[in-house]
């Protein structure tokens, strides 16, 4: 008898940790695949701020398209991600979507509300990526 409930705590044990290093590896592939199409989309937003002869309904359709495959990721988040990174991953995107919808209205790298928006969008991307690091990190 005590050999049984020996195994079954062994295999118990195991089981747990198989299963939380899955959980941790669904995680650090959405998170990976989260930062990737934000990255893209600031690009975009980049590539579009320099260009001056895009016009704005070119603006905002290369913008919108370029939020595409942010927004199923971050549904994503909200569900997958500890409640620690919900916040920080809305305020990623949300911030980016803002300057997004600013460079499509006619916002250029050579305006001053350009730098500004880039940095503060550059802390909240740095705040997620702690919170994220810190999450897989087990701490």
């Amino acid at each position: 008898m005590i050999a049984t409930v020996a195994a079954l705590l062994v295999e118990s044990r195991r089981w747990k940790r198989e299963r939380s290093n899955q959980s941790s590896e669904v995680r650090r592939t959405l998170y990976g695949n989260y930062l990737a199409s934000l990255t893209q989309a600031r690009h975009t937003c980049s590539a579009l701020a320099r260009d001056p002869d895009a016009s704005l309904a070119a603006r905002r359709s290369a913008i919108h398209a370029a939020f595409d495959p942010c927004n199923a990721l971050r549904a994503q988040m909200t569900i997958v991600a500890p409640r620690g990174l919900v916040d920080p991953s809305r305020r990623a995107y949300f911030d980016l979507q803002e300057f997004g919808d600013r460079i499509a209205e006619g916002l250029r790298l050579e305006d001053p509300e350009y730098g500004v928006r880039r940095t503060r969008h550059d802390e909240v991307l740095t705040v997620l990526i702690d919170a994220m690091r810190q999450d897989l990190d087990g701490g």
